[in-house]
């Protein structure tokens, strides 16, 4: 009987133990159902929400939307205003659309109100379109310690997207970004679609024409944009400069697609309408400070800086050091694009910040109308604080999306593209626009804003030449 207890005592304690191992297995292949690979990008955390200017995270979660919402439909800038509402029914089954930008670092605010405009378009379709359920994911293509986008995670978005057969991918947020996942997506043939990016060679020869012979190789062009280039915004910030008084420039840019890109469009600009360049510079985006850089920036008698770059790729600490040197505002102006205009920008540089200027397609949301003021007032409602700048372009970015595969009929990626390239005439929060045969947008409208009072204030329309 001694003998037999120990036997049964050790069966049962082996049995402990295996079930113990087999529970873990099971936790980590649920794991791995999420998030799968040292490089693969996690889900996003879709559940933050803008409060004033502020994202405020809550704990992270995979954000699904599908089935269809009691208040989804007819209320706030529903159909037409950016969602077709042609066909909510589910009965073809699901399809996935998967979003990719940076969710980490000082972007976040802005990228979290971006999705969250994407979510909002979706809510209001019903969460379907062309007979199917859609299934949306936000995935994150920055990293906690590079606190950016980074092209290892956005290429691993990219693959996901691939691997689990999504339909559309809206994105990216940052346009050396794009240029990670464009080729990728394109040898795929599944259709993609930027609420933000607004290098010029993405889609057009520009400051780096090699770029653009590199994206689409595999098929045909797979790539679409709601926000105008930067063909247009660069050119403007330069008109802009020259009306602020600018007679000396010193240009500052990141190195990146997006930065070089568009410092090269301001630089055109800038010598054609006879403005004096004392200096174009590319800045180490690691470095901690570019105090040597501003002291360069003083003694070339510059009165106006511009910098292509981002609030991730230090405009910010530009800004800090130039203040350290020259603290008035007025006397050397700094202006930045649409990539420095959010709240991380003024939260990052603190009172420097103050008198700053920005350009961005961006109206203002208190002088949108019709659904452009919808669109607010239901933003507003659904998450209980203002857009911020990049909100409505997600909002319809969503909605394009919807519109060609209601027009499909299909979830498949090609037959969705084919949609998109013969959609014609789209009517959404930002007005009504179309796609040219390069996939930009034919919106057109450009703003200049300026940092007052700790928050970045509309000052006018700019000239669109």
């Amino acid at each position: 009987m001694v003998r037999q207890s120990k036997k049964h005592s050790m069966l049962m304690i082996l049995m402990l133990v295996m079930g113990m191992v087999l529970a873990a297995c099971g936790a980590q292949d649920a794991q791995t159902a999420v998030v799968s690979g040292a490089t693969e990008a996690a889900p996003v955390v879709n559940t933050a929400v803008t409060i004033g200017q502020t994202a405020v995270a809550t704990p992270a979660a995979v954000e699904t939307i599908g089935a269809p919402m009691e208040t989804a439909t007819g209320t706030g800038a529903g159909a037409g205003a950016g969602t077709t509402g042609e066909d909510n029914s589910t009965d073809k089954g699901e399809l996935i659309i998967y979003a990719s930008l940076p969710l980490s670092g000082p972007s976040r605010g802005q990228t979290v109100s971006t999705v969250n405009g994407m979510k909002l378009a979706l809510e209001q379709s019903g969460g379907a379109a062309g007979g199917y359920k859609v299934r949306f994911q936000a995935l994150d293509d920055s990293t906690a310690a590079a606190q950016k986008w980074t092209p290892e995670q956005e290429s691993a978005n990219a693959q996901r997207a691939i691997r689990d057969k999504a339909t559309v991918y809206l994105g990216t947020f940052n346009s050396g970004a794009a240029a990670v996942s464009i080729p990728i997506l394109n040898a795929a043939g599944i259709p993609m679609i930027s609420p933000a990016n607004t290098a010029i060679d993405l889609t057009k020869k520009g400051a780096e024409p090699k770029l653009l012979a590199s994206l689409y190789t595999k098929g045909e062009r797979n790539y679409f944009r709601v926000v105008p280039n930067d063909a247009i915004q660069g050119p403007a910030g330069a008109v802009y400069a020259k009306e602020l008084g600018a007679t000396k420039v010193y240009i500052l840019h990141d190195q990146e697609t997006y930065g070089l890109g568009i410092a090269r469009a301001f630089q055109g600009k800038a010598k054609e309408i006879g403005l004096e360049e004392v200096g174009f510079e590319g800045i180490d985006a690691k470095a901690g400070s570019f105090a040597s850089v501003m002291q360069k920036v003083v003694d070339s008698g510059a009165d106006f800086v511009y910098f292509g770059g981002l609030t991730d790729t230090k405009g910010p600490q530009l800004v800090k050091d130039l203040r350290e040197i020259e603290p008035d505002p007025e006397a050397i102006k700094f202006l930045g694009p649409d990539g420095i205009l959010d709240s991380g920008f003024i939260e990052a540089g603190g009172e420097a910040t103050e008198g700053t200027y920005g350009t961005v397609a961006t109206t203002p949301i208190e002088k949108l109308k019709g659904p452009g003021a919808e669109f607010v007032e239901a933003y507003q409602e659904a998450y209980g604080a203002k857009p911020e700048a990049y909100a409505i372009f997600g909002y319809d970015a969503m909605g394009v999306a919807l519109a060609a595969i209601d027009k499909a009929g299909s979830k498949d990626p090609k037959d969705v593209l084919a949609a998109l390239k013969n959609l014609g005439e789209y009517s959404g929060a930002l007005g009504t626009f179309s796609f040219d045969k390069d996939g930009d947008t034919t919106l057109r409208q450009m703003n200049a804003y300026q940092v007052k009072n700790g928050e970045w204030t509309w000052v006018k329309e700019l000239t669109v030449e």
